[in-house]
């Protein structure tokens, strides 16, 4: 856990608190991150907090309440007008229904930064505001969004929603990560909504792991398999449900390593994608989430399997071509190459685990704030100060 003590620090001569955390030494977390923060959220403490409810979506089978997106990469079909959508792998089609999405992934932008900043500063208008928008789509009756994912990813013509529409909502494990710092420290204004925010987690959580298409997801072995369990971890720890805990750092030493990451630290799942780079880092981020919330004493850290496999091996993999992408000796991306890497969570939390200053001054050099939407999407854990360290 982080560690709590505080020293005053000070931002454009305001004054403000910031919590100190254990790091390697000389690497100050706080001091890198906490600057950062408080100069994004200038803007969010007073923009509009908007749900699912307020945007129409006019393909939806369902009511407002409930989330629907369409598939990225399935497009008209040129040979049948008005037919079934076809699939072109790694090419998002912009004609797409993305309002849903592009409200949750800004909702797991703007909630997490505003409860980091109220961390950092101890300034309670912005908790207040981080629990406005906890208000907006987990409790209030009228904005609510409903806790489960039946209409996601939907491909015109063929279905309403598939199981692998689960992965929108790795949008909020940092919103869940958010609740759970903002719970613990008994954050202003937060008692008055904890319950329901419990709730709809508790149940979110339960449709997950108990229904045809959360079970679907959890057993698909890329990247969609590893972002169903960091979801079930965020989740799981902000509920306190200890048995979804223990079967999700099961799943990952049983299942996802020795299924995902190659003997020589390759993830060849996501090598075999049209976007072998971008998809490698992605999913490598997601299993560090994981590392990071699911271990104990660090212990998935050091777990390797039989033959050698481990997340440490695939950030050791990986770290060579984000320090030099020149040298990736695979496939370019079909889109977005040139738009990575980021400051990818995989260095940093890695970095700390294994006593890696090279990973993390790596990480510190990278840009924190992609402004790219597809590189968003595809970058969901952006506030490092509200992942619990050892």
């Amino acid at each position: 856990m982080l560690n709590r003590r505080h020293v005053l620090a000070s931002l454009g001569g305001a004054p403000f608190v910031v919590p100190l955390v254990a790091s390697v030494a000389p690497f100050d977390l706080v001091a890198i991150e906490g600057a950062r923060v408080m100069r994004a959220v200038s803007a969010y403490a007073k923009s509009p907090i908007r749900t699912i409810t307020a945007i129409a979506a006019p393909r939806s089978p369902a009511t407002r309440h409930d989330y629907y997106s369409e598939a990225d990469y399935w497009w008209p079909d040129p040979a049948h007008p008005g037919g079934p959508h076809v699939r072109r792998d790694g090419f998002s089609n912009p004609a797409k229904f993305d309002g849903h999405r592009d409200a949750l992934i800004r909702f797991g932008i703007e909630m997490p930064a505003l409860a980091t900043a109220w961390f950092v500063s101890r300034r309670p208008h912005f908790a207040l505001r981080a629990a406005a928008h906890l208000r907006a789509w987990f409790v209030d009756p009228a904005t609510r969004m409903n806790p489960d994912l039946s209409h996601a990813q939907a491909i015109i013509g063929v279905n309403t929603g598939r199981a692998i529409g689960i992965i929108d909502t790795l949008q909020i494990v940092e919103v869940a990560c958010a609740a759970h710092l903002l719970a613990r420290h008994d954050a202003p204004g937060y008692a008055a909504i904890r319950r329901g925010v419990d709730r709809w987690f508790r149940e979110y959580l339960d449709w997950l792991t108990g229904s045809a298409a959360g079970r679907q997801e959890r057993d698909q072995r890329n990247n969609h398999g590893s972002c169903w369990l960091l979801q079930v971890a965020a989740f799981g720890a902000l509920v306190g449900n200890d048995e979804a805990l223990r079967d999700a750092r099961t799943r990952l030493v049983d299942q996802i390593i020795p299924t995902q990451i190659a003997t020589d630290g390759s993830q060849p799942l996501e090598l075999a994608r049209t976007k072998p780079y971008g998809y490698s880092l992605f999913n490598l981020d997601v299993l560090a989430g994981a590392c990071r919330l699911l271990s104990i004493k660090g212990h998935l850290w050091r777990f390797q399997t039989a033959d050698g496999r481990s997340v440490a091996k695939a950030t050791a993999f990986m770290a060579p071509f984000i320090r030099d992408k020149a040298l990736w000796p695979y496939t370019k991306d079909v889109e977005h190459f040139a738009d990575f890497p980021v400051r990818h969570p995989s260095l940093l939390f890695a970095g700390q685990a294994l006593d890696r200053p090279d990973w993390l001054a790596l990480w510190r050099r990278l840009d924190p704030d992609p402004r790219v939407a597809e590189v968003i999407r595809n970058f969901p854990i952006r506030q490092p100060l509200l992942w619990p360290e050892e």
